[in-house]
């Protein structure tokens, strides 16, 4: 069964506390960034940056469709 987690004000914002049997598991302590991601089903926490990983996907394709431009300019 899940864990359930309250919504906290915290300042003028709402936080959610994280059971620390989950912040262990996952590695993660206090200052450490998630990114909230939405889906059909309601959130999702990652300890990735999804944008980042469709940055290096779309440039690693950029590289592989320049590839001898790359290698004419590394000369």
């Amino acid at each position: 069964m899940p864990d359930t987690v309250t919504l906290r004000k915290i300042g003028n914002s709402l936080g959610v506390l994280l059971p620390k049997s989950e912040l262990d598991a996952a590695g993660l302590g206090e200052g450490d960034e998630l990114f909230l991601v939405r889906t059909p089903g309601g959130f999702r926490l990652e300890t990735f940056d999804p944008d980042f990983e469709d940055a290096i996907r779309d440039a690693r394709d950029y590289m592989r469709r320049h590839r001898d431009a790359f290698k004419e300019l590394a000369k």
